[in-house]
């Protein structure tokens, strides 16, 4: 008979078995889904991105359709209006209310700064149109996607302002020739004359084109969001009544 220690000698050393143990959180072995979804372009800094690029492809777009609108559009005036003989330099739309009237205006809205020295005027509307651009475009970057009004507003009135700032830039004034009177217009202009007693009344709105429209147009939508700013409640609000709502006390032991 062998001695018992010899024949545990003789066998070769085998491993001691290792209990199962969960793999590492965080290990490379497994990638959690947030981390699969950014790595492939679906998670949710992927959709803030197409969603940022979207905002501003529209942004964008509406602004140059603008700006081709109201270059074109005074192109064709000058072709055709300048053309016409002495006693046919308007074509009437509605007769007595809106015809067509190629007119230049030097100076901004209502003809203001119209008489001053080309020295000081240029300039000033340059860099009023500059400041303009830039503050459009600031603002909209803070933008939010509920505000609906301010996503058209604020490119129709970059658009607009593109428009005038080219005239001003490649011509000595503005390009207007729409051409519209209305007895409500004289009403205004009444009630205006009590106030300032030069005010000239006339039923005549002073002519325009169509960045003056794109403007109007994109000022009323801001005043919109405005006036719908004050009814929705803030950001911060919703922010803070969602996290004091997910704070709930446990069940008791």
């Amino acid at each position: 008979m062998t001695d018992a220690t010899s024949s545990s000698a003789e066998q070769p050393d085998q491993p001691m078995p290792v209990p199962d143990q969960p793999a590492a959180v965080g290990s490379g072995s497994e990638i959690s889904p947030a981390a699969d979804s950014t790595a492939t372009g679906t998670g949710p800094q992927a959709d803030s991105a197409s969603g940022g690029r979207s905002k501003y492809l529209f942004f964008a777009a509406v602004s140059a359709v603008v700006l081709a609108l109201d270059v074109g559009s005074k192109a064709w005036a000058e072709v055709v209006l300048s053309h016409r003989g002495p006693f046919e330099n308007t074509i009437d739309l509605i007769r007595g209310h809106l015809s067509l009237v190629l007119a230049y205006n030097k100076g901004g809205a209502w003809g203001m700064l119209q008489g001053a020295p080309d020295m000081l005027r240029r300039p000033f509307f340059l860099l009023v149109s500059v400041v303009a651009v830039l503050f459009i475009v600031s603002l909209y970057r803070r933008l939010h996607a509920n505000q609906w009004a301010l996503r058209w507003g604020l490119p129709l009135v970059l658009g607009g302002a593109l428009g005038n700032l080219t005239d001003r830039i490649a011509r000595t004034g503005v390009v207007d020739f729409i051409d519209y009177r209305g007895s409500w217009v004289e009403g205004m202009n009444r009630l205006v004359a009590k106030l300032s007693p030069n005010w000239v009344v006339t039923d005549h709105w002073p002519t325009f084109n169509v960045a003056d429209i794109a403007i109007c147009v994109g000022v009323g939508l801001m005043a919109l969001d405005v006036l719908f700013s004050r009814r929705r409640p803030s950001v911060g609000r919703q922010n803070s009544k969602l996290e004091t709502s997910s704070i709930e006390p446990g069940p008791s032991s």
